[in-house]
């Protein structure tokens, strides 16, 4: 990701095992970026990875609540909701 100058940097201290260094350091070589390039693209994928799991998390409890109340299609939704339909 290139950087902008409205993007605000702070500079922070990480240990890594010896392995994930190597790796890193390996990887930003191979690929032409800096390690710190690396491990931004690294948390990123593991932010991205989070918020996909929180959000099937989510649409299984609601897809859970809805099937205990009946409601199976969209035309249930709508029963349920008293035939407000979206627009």
């Amino acid at each position: 990701m290139a950087r902008t100058t409205s993007t605000r940097y702070i500079k922070k201290a990480i240990s890594l095992p010896q392995d994930l260094a190597r790796f890193a350091a390996t990887t930003a070589r191979e690929e032409g970026k800096t390690v710190s390039a690396v491990v931004q693209d690294a948390v990123r994928a593991y932010r991205l990875t989070r918020l996909r799991g929180e959000y099937q998390n989510l649409q299984s409890f609601w897809s859970q609540r809805a099937r205990e109340k009946g409601i199976l299609s969209e035309r249930d939704l709508e029963r349920y909701l008293g035939g407000k339909s979206r627009k």
